[in-house]
């Protein structure tokens, strides 16, 4: 419901900037970047969901925390697994018809689940269908507009986009947790499909390939470059991809630190962090609206993150950005409480700041390896995120069926973030370097 004013504006300003506009004024990158910001702000809205419903679909159903991390281990495996063969699909047959497909997929997950009775349509609808319809929205694709289209910018572009996540969670998780506390789960599952649904308008009328298909050059480049050949197989492509990337040791250095970049976001604190607050007598519209706080902040930091990225050793950034982060969860379990004290704005803050601000950096590390195969190569950095992001998802939710509690994984990941922040000063500078600015 949320993306409809959003989408109207968004179309009054597009619609100006037709193919007569002149360059000079409004370059048609801006305007696909506008629509994929769009498209993953509606794609988001899913990523809102988890949280706000474990409680109550505890109490309807009576499955435990750890089914339900089992579903969204299902979905993050699923999310990062597609990553790949998306941006190879994406080559093979255009931007448009892959991005509308994975919409309408998020869409039907999410309106079905309103029917479910049972733990394995649990894991087949939020699990299999959003997982793949997310998976195609996510990494890979901010990788694919930010290399075709951006010769200069690309670092804020990646920011922008990314952040385009977190705006969703801004805008659907106070929604959602009021209308589940208010109106049932299941009229905030059929809000999350229209949203998504809503989208797909603007990407078939507005979402262009390559800058060619305006006639146009990528933004800040002097002359055209040639799409790269597509292979007869987009799995062939996603595979070729891989293989690329495991000749390299950066890139298993970068794939080791993403994969703990999702454990402690989406697959910890995003699908735990309000059952945990829960279990310290906050109540769910608090902290659905501290995680909402980390939403906005995020935009902040990722934007932040992407215009520092041009100008700082990327490197450098993401020992700073998993080192803050370990620290923040160390203290965590000491400053949940029943109401949003000091301490835990604190916290939020940084948190928030922090989120997604690794993605930047590690894009442009990539495309300086990489170069025009970064999107399918980051699709399985990407893809390692998601891993470790199902791992957390389910290995938290299991501790706190043994546990009692989640400290013991707040504990564990700041462990771990540590480790990717030893791993990310390990990466060397490539060779031969493609300038991401």
């Amino acid at each position: 419901m949320q993306a409809g004013p959003i989408g109207h504006s968004v179309l009054v300003t597009l619609a100006a900037a037709d193919k007569r506009t002149p360059v000079g004024r409004i370059h048609w990158a801006w305007v696909v970047a506008a629509v994929s910001f769009i498209a993953i702000l509606g794609a988001a809205g899913f990523r809102s969901v988890p949280g706000v419903m474990m409680t109550p679909l505890h109490h309807e159903f009576g499955w435990s925390h750890g089914t339900v991390g089992l579903a969204m281990s299902v979905n993050m495996t699923l999310f990062g697994l597609t990553a790949p063969f998306a941006a190879a699909l994406m080559d093979r047959f255009g931007v448009r018809p892959v991005l509308s497909a994975a919409l309408t997929l998020v869409a039907a997950g999410s309106a079905l689940s309103v029917f479910m009775t049972a733990s394995w349509q649990l894991v087949l609808l939020w699990g299999v269908l959003v997982g793949v319809g997310t998976g195609s929205i996510s990494m890979g694709f901010v990788a694919t507009v930010a290399t075709r289209w951006f010769d200069a910018r690309r670092g804020l572009v990646t920011g922008v986009l990314t952040a385009a996540s977190a705006t969703g969670q801004l805008i659907f998780l106070p929604v959602v947790a009021q209308v589940t506390e208010h109106h049932g789960w299941r009229w905030a599952s059929l809000i999350v499909a229209a949203a998504a649904l809503a989208v797909v308008p603007l990407v078939l009328v507005f979402m262009r390939n390559y800058p060619q298909d305006k006639g146009l050059t990528a933004y800040g480049a002097t002359e055209a470059a040639e799409p790269a050949a597509v292979p007869a197989s987009s799995f062939r492509s996603a595979f070729d991809g891989l293989l690329l990337g495991a000749r390299v040791p950066a890139f298993w250095l970068l794939a080791g630190s993403f994969a703990i970049c999702g454990m402690t976001t989406n697959g910890l604190i995003g699908t735990h962090f309000i059952p945990a607050a829960n279990d310290h007598g906050m109540p769910t519209t608090v902290a659905a609206g501290l995680l909402a706080t980390v939403g906005i902040l995020d935009v902040a930091g990722t934007v932040f993150s992407g215009w520092l990225t041009d100008r700082v050793d990327p490197r450098l950034l993401l020992v700073i950005y998993y080192t803050g982060r370990g620290v923040s969860l160390l203290l965590l379990p000491s400053l949940l409480s029943p109401h949003a004290e000091p301490s835990t704005w604190v916290f939020v803050i940084f948190y928030g700041l922090d989120w997604v601000a690794t993605v930047p950096p590690t894009i442009v590390l990539c495309r300086n390896y990489f170069g025009a195969s970064t999107p399918v190569v980051f699709g399985w950095v990407f893809a390692s995120h998601q891993l470790g992001a199902a791992i957390a998802a389910a290995g938290a939710g299991k501790l706190r069926d043994l546990q009692g509690d989640y400290d013991l994984a707040f504990y564990l990941a700041a462990g771990l973030c540590i480790v990717a922040a030893a791993l990310c000063a390990n990466v060397r500078k490539a060779q031969v370097s493609t300038p991401a600015t």
